[in-house]
């Protein structure tokens, strides 16, 4: 046998051996996913929670490279607690805890909005509307929180009167069972939480009076924030939290049903399937369309409500616009 065929035979047997030999060596481990811990605004799950339980169930998160922990809170207070300490790295939050803690000099700063403007104001039952003039002397059910009271003083205001002018129900967890029961005459609260649960619990569609129209500006109630030290050290792990968030809103916007089912799956004690459905349809009524502008935020919804903060005296002082939101981890174009 001539060299050129020997040559040509080991060639061939060592190109088997390779092949082989790769077929049976083990595969590169891709890397593992690093763990994101997200604390929410609530201490139990609601549909607002909705888009990311999707998102983690549809494996959105993990094609970013994201182990993402969602973490309740054990009371509302402790939500930018949790950030501003760093026991979190994100949080979904109120546009008001933001505030309240930049004034405490927490490292915390907005990275996107969770819906498009204010839908705060106040219900009345069905077929019973009323005027900001004919709640004179009435019993208005509320929450003992510092934001219900201005966004409350600002719609008086606007009527020419003030807080001492009606009479505050508290109520301590939710507010609509004292209208259900006719413990007031009106109660405030958002669409997509005391607008859904009269519609679901109350089977009546409400009377609403939005705040935005007497005087109470039109910024979002809901922010998604980071801890300001976490997202300088892991700047590219923010964008793809909030690239896999928007991906989920998307997803979620567009398959309503499939959004809802994981919810349920996930958190199915917590809420009626009826409440749930209804509540992310109302929820994507302020969401907004998907898109570069969905997430975006702008300096004259934060100085609208900066403003109306420093009026009122919530806050001392406040810091320049760009302290409190960046847009900075969002994808290009937004």
């Amino acid at each position: 046998m001539s060299n050129r065929w020997l040559s040509k035979g080991a060639a061939l047997a060592l190109a088997a051996a390779m092949w082989m030999g790769w077929l049976c060596a083990p595969a590169f481990a891709a890397p593992a996913p690093v763990k994101v811990t997200f604390v929410q605004e609530w201490r139990v799950a609601d549909g607002f929670w909705i888009p990311w339980t999707l998102g983690i169930s549809k494996g959105f998160y993990r094609d970013e490279g994201i182990d993402l922990n969602v973490v309740a809170p054990p009371t509302v207070a402790d939500t930018m607690k949790f950030l501003g300490t760093s026991r979190a790295d994100v949080a979904f939050t109120t546009v008001m805890d933001i505030i309240f803690a930049k004034e405490q000099g927490a490292p915390v700063i907005s990275i996107g909005r969770y819906g498009t403007g204010n839908n705060w104001g106040i219900f009345t039952p069905e077929g019973q509307p009323v005027t900001l003039a004919q709640l004179k002397g009435k019993r208005i059910g509320i929450y003992n929180d510092a934001w219900t009271k201005a966004q409350l003083s600002l719609m008086l205001k606007s009527a020419g009167m003030t807080l001492d002018d009606i009479q505050m129900v508290a109520a301590a967890d939710d507010t609509v069972p004292l209208l259900l029961q006719k413990r007031v005459d009106a109660t405030t609260g958002i669409t997509n939480a005391e607008g859904t649960e009269i519609a679901v619990a109350g089977k009546q569609t409400p009377e609403f009076m939005p705040a935005t129209r007497h005087g109470v500006p039109d910024t979002p109630i809901f922010m998604f924030a980071g801890n300001q030290r976490w997202l300088e050290k892991n700047p590219q792990l923010a964008k793809a939290f909030m690239r896999a968030t928007a991906r989920s809103l998307r997803y979620a916007i567009e398959h309503p049903d499939e959004a809802t089912a994981a919810f349920a799956a996930k958190y199915s004690k917590s809420y009626d399937e009826n409440f749930v459905k209804r509540q992310w349809r109302d929820t994507m009524q302020v969401l907004g369309a998907p898109g570069d502008e969905q997430l975006k935020q702008n300096d004259k919804a934060w100085r609208d409500v900066l403003d109306a903060a420093t009026s009122l005296g919530m806050v001392k002082s406040i810091l320049p616009v760009e302290e409190y939101y960046t847009n900075a981890y969002l994808a290009q174009g937004q």
